[in-house]
């Protein structure tokens, strides 16, 4: 089974505008409610790709209530914890000629809650797939992802972290399967600017010296960059399209690169459907359907590099 961690789930509430007057009313042309959070998102796609997980993490409220009949209504299997303060956060994602965000904080969660969720992970086994993803709230230990990944360590989980800067260099000691930052947060990381594949190539090998298996390296609209555990560097292109929502997209690339994995084991496949995935989703107003992915997906050219 493939679980994936969602600690602070959301509603998203996206409108689209012709312009945002502040300090006035303003009317919306169109609007868009969906159950959010990148764990959530990873779900979604690997459930529209064949995959059947379990979505976990934390849920509270009437919020919450909604997020998880959201997902139930779409087939996808939930083991959320619900709290007993609070509401699940809503995030507002406003699209005028540029995208402006204002997200929720979500319920405070206490170390009664974590501990419900170590007992959960603590079922796993090692024909299972650990999806970590999103940031850890303000609220929590930032040694979250780390002490899960400690407390599974000896069970030989294939682990994916999709987090920013520290968050993933921290857990790179427990030696996941795959990261997945993008080429900003690789830059950030290490201090750097890249100009080059040659670049990306470099310090994203110098995260594979520090323990991961796999590293997938996201760059927009040039593609995307995979070093496997075997050292073997692809580069992919991406389909034309147009962006309409760059939310989700890096989700996606992730489910679609697990499913491609666990498709065929082929690494060069993987990454030709995890930037089918993420380009699909890109290209559409909510997260990508199958029938866009398997189209997309005969767009997409993989070479070594």
């Amino acid at each position: 089974m493939i679980y994936t961690v969602t600690l602070n789930p959301s509603i998203d509430y996206i409108v689209k505008l012709d312009e945002l007057n502040t300090g006035s009313t303003n009317r919306v042309n169109e609007e868009y409610v969906y159950p959010g959070g990148k764990g959530i998102n990873v779900s979604c796609i690997l459930k529209e790709l064949g995959h059947d997980n379990t979505s976990l993490g934390f849920i509270s409220g009437f919020t919450g209530e909604y997020i998880v009949k959201t997902l139930e209504e779409k087939k996808l299997k939930t083991d959320f914890i619900k709290l007993k303060n609070g509401f699940s956060r809503i995030n507002v994602k406003i699209k005028v000629s540029e995208e402006t965000e204002i997200n929720g904080q979500g319920p405070n969660i206490s170390d009664e809650y974590i501990n419900l969720l170590y007992k959960k992970l603590d079922k796993l086994n090692q024909d299972d797939i650990l999806i970590l993803a999103g940031s850890i709230p303000s609220t929590l230990d930032e040694k979250l992802y780390e002490n899960i990944m400690s407390r599974l360590e000896e069970k030989n989980i294939k682990i994916v972290v999709d987090a920013t800067k520290n968050l993933l260099l921290n857990v790179l000691k427990y030696k996941p399967f795959l990261i997945k930052p993008n080429n900003d947060e690789l830059e950030e990381m290490f201090g750097v600017k890249l100009n080059s594949n040659e670049d990306i190539v470099k310090y994203a090998k110098k995260l594979k010296e520090m323990g991961t298996v796999n590293v997938l390296v996201s760059m927009g609209k040039d593609g995307a960059l995979l070093i496997t555990e075997d050292n073997e560097v692809f580069i992919s292109d991406v389909p034309k399209g147009t962006v309409k929502n760059s939310a989700g997209a890096g989700d996606s690339m992730v489910a679609g690169f697990i499913s491609g994995y666990l498709s065929t084991g082929e690494y060069d496949y993987a990454l030709k459907l995890g930037a089918a995935s993420g380009s699909a989703t890109a290209f559409s107003y909510d997260l990508a359907e199958r029938k866009y992915i398997d189209k997309l997906v005969n767009e997409v050219s993989v070479k070594r590099f």
